[in-house]
């Protein structure tokens, strides 16, 4: 049977229907996963879903001892017409996210204890304990605030003040979860020891209602407190022999022995607000959780003594941090990519221009308004974007001195320009649907569509695009996309079967996006330029191809290729959304904070015990199709047979 899906292309911005296989949704859920990863994680107890329990259960000769239940445990029944014949005497559960309680942990066992097993049961795992470190750091806070922003001008400096309620608000309801060890020590400072927050029995009856739990500190230097690392522990027995830490590598006590996780990484949780610390005075780090969430808050005397302590759950009331997500807010926030842009600008813009701003949420207008263009349009096509930038403009006094248009840039019309032609096409480009780097040639299209909107000579900028690649060996990485080869104690052929045949389906041969600063690589490849989409022309009607052979001068495993966008503002400024400076000597890879780039995982995908060397070429095909803006693209090693 076939089913039609319908999906707003990113890249052209059309709507379109696909004709997929009835198993499409579920054959990409498992593709896209990084479900490989837990299998590689030794010490960590898991569930498969249950059409794999069967499979297993089938194929190792245990049907007649193990029965599957296709059901959520709050809906399992107990009794002689129940699911189960009497309550268990043992728990067994894998509830966890990064957060530790996100996936509903909490209201899962605190129906198993009420309605599926015994009073003094055995849980597996035992118990929890939830970790908390309070820093100060610029790096992280930016992902969370609207810094303000320096422009220089001709008549002096300019700066872009955030209005009064984005320096209010909370920011961000959800968890930022990362891979905590990729951030380095001289991105914060430590303003407080590692402090054990709360501890879950799993054994006994666990409660899913609001709670908070706080500890007493003194603080190790003085500093502005505004980020909290936290991350959680688990005892698989009621000794705690065997524990699973996701402890960050200075809390852990054996870096050496660290085991790499992509399933569960650490969270960084934002204060509501920074707030000035001395040390060696008391203070209170209170961590609060309903049955989903956790969050954090500051206190200067005992919570108990306190009744403004907060109970709720921040949420965003600036509209900011739901239109900007996190690497949003840090490209906003850099300083060094602003001054690029003004550094480009100053070399199109004239006293008489009139610019046309095409982002997403883009301060773009706003640098072209301070360098002196006489008139500014910038088109926003959500509600959102379009109050939160007449929020900015007012708070800067520019609410009379821009034009927001609210509406899709293929609709304007000479009266949205006020019968003017536009002489700059301005854009970042940056658009919200976009997940894969080349999703932004969006930007293209709106160029073509604007056409007849731009005047004699009419520049744009930036003036041209570059598709990039390079073949990297990742350090970790490639286990999400890896056969778990390296499983000892277990057999686990069954499941090699089942992650084969998600990795052959169609999605897992095509780029998928990942933020590679937190995964280390090493490039095996002298990066290329793939293909040039050139803006200052109109999308073209036929396709843009290119094939060729990439030599390895490094041995290594050749995981995969990475691929990036490079925007080329104007012949002399070029900025990267993938490598932003040579690899080192050892093939080091220093990748863009603020995106994702795109990765190609070579087929088969290489495991822990691939041979060192060859293959020493890679040969690829791209293909740039612009009826549908999709790259289409193959990868794989000289030696690979068809």
């Amino acid at each position: 049977m076939k089913i039609f899906c319908s999906r707003a292309n990113p890249t052209t911005g059309s709507v379109e229907w696909l004709e997929e296989d009835e198993h499409y949704d579920y054959h990409q859920e498992i593709a896209r996963s990084s479900y490989a990863d837990m299998l590689h994680d030794k010490d960590r107890v898991f569930k498969p879903m249950a059409d794999a329990a069967v499979k297993i259960v089938e194929k190792n000769g245990f049907s007649d001892k193990i029965k599957v239940i296709n059901k959520h445990s709050t809906e399992v029944t107990v009794g002689p017409e129940g699911d189960m014949s009497c309550r268990a005497n043992i728990l067994v559960t894998e509830l966890f996210d990064t957060e530790l309680i996100g996936e509903g942990a909490l209201p899962s066992y605190e129906h198993a204890h009420r309605h599926l097993v015994e009073e003094n049961c055995e849980a597996v795992p035992h118990r929890a304990t939830v970790y908390a470190q309070l820093v100060e750091s610029r790096r992280m806070w930016s992902w969370n605030k609207l810094f303000p922003i320096h422009v220089q001008t001709s008549l002096g400096e300019q700066v872009i003040v955030p209005p009064v309620d984005l320096e209010s608000c909370p920011g961000a309801p959800s968890v930022c979860d990362i891979q905590l060890n990729q951030v380095s020590p001289a991105d914060f400072t430590v303003l407080s020891d590692v402090l054990p927050m709360f501890s879950i029995d799993f054994s006994k009856q666990v409660s899913s209602s609001a709670a908070c739990h706080s500890r007493r500190f003194e603080p190790l230097t003085s500093g502005r407190a505004q980020v909290v690392l936290s991350w959680w522990d688990i005892e698989m027995d009621p000794e705690g022999k065997i524990k699973c830490t996701m402890a960050p590598f200075w809390a852990h006590s054996d870096p050496e022995e660290m085991q790499w996780r992509d399933h569960w990484m650490q969270c960084v949780y934002f204060l509501p607000q920074e707030e000035p610390v001395v040390q060696g005075s008391v203070l209170y780090l209170v961590a609060h959780h309903d049955d989903y969430c956790v969050w954090y808050s500051l206190q200067r005397t005992s919570p108990e003594k306190n009744e403004r302590v907060r109970q709720m759950r921040p949420v965003c009331d600036c509209q900011a941090h739901l239109l900007w997500n996190r690497p949003r807010f840090g490209e906003i926030n850099d300083q060094d990519r602003t001054d690029r842009y003004v550094q480009a600008l100053r070399t199109v813009l004239k006293p008489d221009s009139v610019c046309l701003c095409v982002s997403d949420g883009s301060l773009l207008s706003v640098l072209a308004h301070h360098l002196g263009v006489e008139q500014v349009f910038t088109v926003e096509s959500s509600a959102a974007s379009h109050k939160l930038l007449r929020k900015i403009f007012k708070a800067n006094h520019l609410e009379e001195k821009i034009n927001i248009i609210e509406k899709r840039p293929e609709l304007l019309t000479n009266e949205d320009l006020q019968g003017r032609k536009v002489s700059l096409l301005l854009g970042e480009p940056f658009f919200t649907t976009s997940l894969l780097p080349w999703h932004n040639l969006y930007f293209w299209y709106v160029r073509t569509a604007v056409d007849q909107h731009l005047g004699p000579g009419a520049m744009v900028m930036p003036q041209a695009a570059s598709l990039h690649a390079v073949v990297v060996e990742f350090r970790d990485l490639w286990r999400i996309r890896s056969p778990c080869g390296d499983c000892e104690g277990f057999d686990v052929h069954i499941m090699d079967d089942m992650i084969k045949c998600a990795l052959d389906f169609r999605e897992s041969r095509e780029a998928e996006p990942h933020p590679l600063w937190e995964y280390p690589c090493r490039s095996l490849s002298q990066p290329w330029q793939i293909l040039t989409f050139d803006f200052r022309q109109p999308v073209p009607l036929q396709p843009l191809c290119a094939e060729g052979t990439v030599e390895l001068r490094r041995p290594g495993q050749s995981h995969a290729a990475v691929l990036w966008m490079e925007y080329h503002l104007t012949p002399e400024c070029t900025l990267s959304t993938g490598l932003l400076e040579p690899a080192d000597p050892e093939g080091g890879c220093c990748w863009n904070p603020h995106c994702k780039q795109a990765v190609y995982f070579f087929s088969p995908a290489p495991g822990p015990r691939a041979l060192l060397g060859g293959p020493w070429t890679v040969t690829y095909a791209v293909e740039f199709h612009p009826d549908t803006g999709n790259i289409v693209m193959e990868f794989r090693h000289a030696d690979t047979p068809d």
